[in-house]
């Protein structure tokens, strides 16, 4: 297996696995060297605390691209999350054009809505900034709410297969490349992953669970890139995701104190066991 540098860009929320403290151990373990640039800091995620402390980190992007580009830095993919401000948007644009080596893939996971909804800073001008750089990626992973506020067809709780069918297309249609859909189940005890390829169309379920963790899509994306990074195909990456996102569910449901986040630490050894 090749040892790539892998850049990830999203926050850190010091408590609450997600974002970068799920990325970066997720990504290690899979054997890749992990490059991270925070686009913020949070004492904890914001599912669930109150108070917690915020430090907004996006004039600090700028000025630790431009050190990485004195020293001859560059990539071998780049990875990134949530992100927090159109300001940010555009920075990691230009950390797209600039910093990754010839060839090198550009990942992006939407982060930005679920079940229906924009998370609560976020607007329908944000949705169009991100849809704009999704289309300078080589992956994008959204979710059907992501998927929907990005191309604007109407967002369906209850769906078929043609209906995703033509959100993929519809994402395709903007200047998406390999797209991998989330959280799409055709039954109600069923969810899964969507990939979509220039029109090949191919679809992997597993059982799902009622309730789910904070922290699960970050899990998915980092484990997925991981994955793909390590040689495996789209759909092979996305099972492999996939069955690990499950594994840290059916942990963590274990224990009823654990609300903040998924144990996926104590099951990496079920992750790299897989690649």
């Amino acid at each position: 297996m090749n040892y790539k540098r892998i850049l990830t860009i999203q926050d850190i929320s010091c408590v609450g696995q997600c974002s970068l403290t799920v990325a970066l151990p997720i990504l290690s373990a899979c054997g890749h060297e992990t490059v991270i640039l925070p686009s913020a800091v949070l004492s904890t995620h914001t599912g669930g605390f109150t108070d917690f402390t915020f430090r907004d980190l996006t004039d600090d992007i700028p000025q630790i691209q431009k050190h990485w580009q004195k020293e001859g830095i560059t990539f071998d993919a780049i990875y990134t999350g949530y992100l927090g401000s159109l300001k940010q948007i555009d920075y990691v644009a230009n950390i797209f054009e600039t910093m990754g080596k010839e060839g090198a893939p550009v990942i992006v996971d939407p982060a930005m809505a679920d079940n229906g909804k924009l998370y609560c800073i976020f607007d329908e001008t944000y949705a169009k900034a991100m849809a704009g750089l999704c289309t300078k990626a080589d992956i994008v992973l959204p979710n059907i709410t992501e998927a929907s506020f990005m191309t604007g067809l109407e967002y369906k709780e209850e769906y078929d297969e043609t209906y995703i069918k033509n959100l993929c297309q519809a994402m395709e249609d903007m200047g998406m490349n390999k797209i991998v859909m989330t959280g799409v189940g055709y039954e109600a005890n069923k969810t899964g992953v969507v990939v979509y390829d220039r029109g090949n169309y191919e679809y992997y379920c597993h059982e799902k669970i009622g309730k789910g963790c904070h922290g699960t899509g970050d899990i998915f994306a980092s484990s997925f890139v991981g994955s793909y990074l390590s040689g495996k195909t789209l759909l092979e990456a996305s099972r492999i995701a996939g069955d690990y996102v499950l594994e840290c569910i059916k942990l963590t449901r274990q224990d009823d104190s654990h609300w903040y986040g998924a144990k996926f630490e104590p099951v990496l050894g079920e992750l790299i066991r897989r690649l």
